[in-house]
This record gives C-alpha cells, structure tokens and sequence, in this order.
C-alpha cells in the first residue's frame, strides 16, 4: 500500500465518454443512499449530475420524474437542484434538462439558463 498521497490530478479518474448506459443503468441512480443531512431526491439528482454527461443527465432526469420523483426537492435553505445547477460556469445544458423536465429556480442565487 503506498504511503505517499495522490494530489491533484494525480488523483483524478479519467473520464469515459464512449460507455453505453442503458436505461437500466441510469435508473440504477435512483437507488442511491443519501447522507442524512440530504432528501434522497437531491442526492440522485447531485450523484448523476457530476457523474454524468449532459447527453447522459438528460436521459436520466426524463427517467427520474417518469418514475414519480420530485424534480423541485428543496433543500432546507429552500433551493433546488437547478439553484445550485444554475451556479456553475458550464452547466447550461444540464440546466435545461432539469428546466425540460419542470424543475423551478427558488432562490435568487440561481442564474436561467
């Protein structure tokens, strides 16, 4: 077991963008254990969001609320996903997927994509 730390992007995985995600695999998302301190809804919402692409969120978010779960899951503060979706530089179209989807904006902290 090495004792040196990885730092950086020593540490970072490097991403795949030609894997086939079936269906069955986006909805796998859904299953996702949240900590305590996060509504489940939030937590399937975060986890795809920075483990997947655009493409691949989109496809996931259609299946998220085709399944019954809430697009709009607020957190204690009051925002929702696209809040805190809307905050980063280069998130527009995941931004539009949950926008497609009938996610809301709450809080003045978000930016319409």
């Amino acid at each position: 077991m090495s004792s040196e730390k990885k730092r950086g992007a020593e540490r970072t995985q490097k991403a795949v963008r030609d894997e086939d995600w079936s269906d069955e695999r986006l909805a796998s998302f859904l299953a996702l254990l949240p900590p305590d301190d996060l509504p489940a809804d939030y937590n399937c919402l975060l986890r795809a969001y920075r483990g997947m692409t655009a493409e691949l969120f989109a496809r996931f978010v259609r299946i998220f609320v085709e399944r019954g779960h809430d697009i709009n899951v607020t957190l204690a503060n009051g925002s929702t996903f696209l809040d805190h979706v809307s905050r980063h530089r280069k998130s527009t179209e995941y931004a539009q997927a949950l926008i497609d989807c009938g996610a809301v904006a709450r809080t003045s902290l978000a930016v319409q994509a």
